[in-house]
């Protein structure tokens, strides 16, 4: 079996060659950021995007210009995007999840970033099998956390490699037998899924009493909500169709009464999310609004990835 590789500060190396400093505050103290991407027949998907997302993310967390310089002009010998792109060549890969990583990088034990020079660039691979078609029409299932976003806290925003609360809600969710939960934040309204963002719909009566708006709501920004490559796509899709769009603070009880539910992210793209807490989410079957977006979004994937 071949060895996959590995891009780690400039180097394509084998996984068992690639190693990480004992002292890499990533790795001592989670100061760091990471994306997980979706290529389609060996483009990624919204590359671009989810750059951008983190080098401003990198701003949020106050690293040292000199690091955020060395992202924005070259990763050693290649850019990021050149390094996501040659990881997933070296590999012989075209549907893929790609992740890339980018830590404060060596320094001193004690957690003072000023201590950290280089970053550290790390871009795995590997081969994606899509969610089964018997998934998107049942739809997924979820649970509501114990654990609570903190909507004023910037790692709310970002992906940080501190993902510890992502992870205790993921389990909780598995010890309920669920696919999914939802956290929600300090104050009491929906923030998001331990992986996806949230998106509901219902449909309200027009100014002409005959006639009813399609409205999607989803979690504000301010909420506590990362702002997702593909929650963003959505909402593109969702203004091109001209459907009525609300960002906004959302209640569990909206949830709970939506017409329709489903949930985002660059892997799933648009789960439909059929029950919740025990419950299903209206018919508890993928409703037409969500089956519209998500061939919407196929067809967007297939324009950009051409």
């Amino acid at each position: 079996m071949t060895e996959e590789i590995i891009y780690i500060n400039g180097r394509l190396l084998t996984r068992s060659e690639a190693r990480l400093s004992p002292f890499d505050h990533g790795f001592l103290y989670g100061y760091g950021l990471f994306e997980t991407m979706r290529s389609y027949g060996g483009c990624i998907f919204r590359l671009d995007r989810h750059l951008a997302r983190l080098r401003s993310s990198l701003r949020s967390l106050c690293l040292p210009d000199d690091i955020i310089t060395a992202l924005d002009l070259a990763t050693k010998k290649q850019s990021l995007e050149a390094a996501c792109h040659s990881t997933l060549e070296a590999n012989k890969l075209k549907d893929a999840r790609i992740r890339l990583t980018v830590t404060a990088g060596e320094g001193e034990m004690t957690p003072d970033p000023d201590t950290c020079r280089e970053p550290t660039v790390l871009v795995t691979a590997r081969h994606l099998v899509p969610q089964p078609a018997a998934s998107y029409e049942s739809g997924y299932t979820a649970m509501l956390s114990s654990l609570r976003r903190n909507s004023q806290s910037p790692l709310s925003r970002i992906k940080s490699t501190c993902y510890v609360e992502n992870i205790l809600a993921r389990m909780e969710a598995k010890d309920a037998e669920c696919d999914e939960a939802i956290l929600l934040n300090e104050r009491g309204d929906i923030a998001e899924g331990a992986m996806t963002n949230v998106f509901m719909v219902r449909e309200s009566p027009s100014l002409e009493a005959s006639d009813r708006v399609t409205v999607l709501i989803t979690a504000s920004i301010d909420s506590g909500v990362l702002p997702g490559i593909t929650r963003e796509a959505v909402l593109e899709i969702a203004r091109a169709l001209h459907i009525e769009i609300q960002e906004r603070q959302v209640e569990l009880t909206e949830l709970v009464g939506a017409e329709e539910a489903f949930l985002t992210n660059s892997i799933l793209e648009l789960m439909p999310l059929t029950r919740f807490e025990g419950k299903p989410v209206a018919t508890g079957k993928p409703g037409p609004v969500t089956e519209a977006l998500h061939a919407a979004y196929k067809e967007l994937v297939k324009e950009e990835t051409r």
